[in-house]
């Protein structure tokens, strides 16, 4: 009866011992709590003892936590649907805090990152989201950290994984680039032109000085040329050759111009002649008009004395003699 007694003791003591004895990691920390309220001493890694039934103890994990945040789709300030996805580096550093003030610090983690994300997105331009992740990550990282702080949870990081869009949006940014590029191809080539062109342009202007330079430069081609064993061999023109055509057209010009000119004083005395001519035909129409014109008149009519004119008379006396 005694023996028994004493295994019933032992094994009491066992079952103690191993309900009051707890381990804590490294990277843990323990919050008891006694009859339901929380202990100001919060328990450090290594082996701990509580009292069983009287004490309650939770272990907090103080790692890094690497939360993916599920892709949110949204549209931007500019009108354009996209999906978002992130992922949130966070750690807890008041574990009382971290059981005490949120329910499920994991699960309250999860849904801010992912409205503050939704925000983030409405706020943000497509092309910020593209190009300007390291802004965006900052500002999504402020959004998250300040409901955090009161959960005695510190962000360490933010940052935005992968931004999808439509297929027609990446034809038009495709298309967007191919043009891009084709204005700084074409940009590089008319620069070559320019810089090709002066080079050009110098090297006329050392020809020009010393026309020797010309003579060389054409026999280096011709030995170019001949080094391929090619059947047939181009030989430019001579410049100077043209130059003593167009210095011949010139002479010719200027000898035959003198020939010209009195055919030209001709024709233009020609036409003064006739134009002389119809002017003094001109002149003496009008003259002759109101001569013609006074005959009538006196005819018709008795002069300003109330005498008839002679031929009226004569016609009379003629008249009377008939009679």
């Amino acid at each position: 009866m005694l023996i028994e007694l004493l295994i019933l003791i032992i094994a009491l003591g066992v079952v103690y011992v191993a309900a009051s004895v707890k381990v804590i990691k490294q990277y843990e920390r323990g919050v008891v709590f006694r009859f339901g309220r929380l202990q100001e001493l919060t328990r450090g890694p290594g082996l701990t003892t509580i009292v069983p039934v009287m004490d309650r103890m939770r272990k907090v994990n103080l790692q890094i936590v690497t939360m993916p945040v599920p892709a949110q789709e949204g549209i931007t300030r500019d009108n354009v649907t996209v999906r978002v996805d992130a992922v949130v580096y966070f750690k807890v550093e008041d574990p009382a805090r971290a059981i005490v003030n949120v329910e499920d610090y994991l699960f309250a983690m999860g849904q801010v990152a992912q409205t503050s994300l939704r925000s983030i997105i409405g706020k943000s331009d497509l092309d910020d989201l593209l190009s300007n992740r390291e802004r965006l990550n900052q500002g999504l990282e402020l959004m998250i950290d300040s409901p955090a702080l009161g959960w005695g949870v510190h962000i360490d990081r933010v940052e935005i994984k992968d931004v999808s869009l439509p297929e027609s949006m990446k034809r038009s940014i495709a298309r967007q680039a191919e043009a891009e590029r084709e204005r700084r191809s074409r940009v590089i080539a008319a620069d070559g032109e320019f810089q090709a062109s002066r080079k050009l342009a110098d090297a006329a202007h050392v020809m020009a000085d010393t026309p020797a330079a010309l003579q060389l430069r054409l026999l280096e081609t011709v030995v170019e040329v001949a080094a391929e064993k090619n059947s047939t061999l181009v030989l430019p023109f001579p410049v100077e050759l043209l130059q003593f055509v167009d210095t011949a057209k010139r002479i010719g010009a200027t000898g035959a111009a003198p020939s010209a000119e009195p055919a030209e004083r001709v024709d233009a005395s020609a036409e003064a002649a006739e134009l002389t001519s119809a002017e003094r035909e001109a002149a003496e129409l009008p003259a002759a008009e109101p001569a013609a014109a006074e005959l009538p008149r006196q005819r018709e009519g008795t002069a300003a004395d109330g005498r008839r004119p002679r031929d009226a008379e004569s016609d009379e006396e003629s008249m009377l003699g008939i009679a």
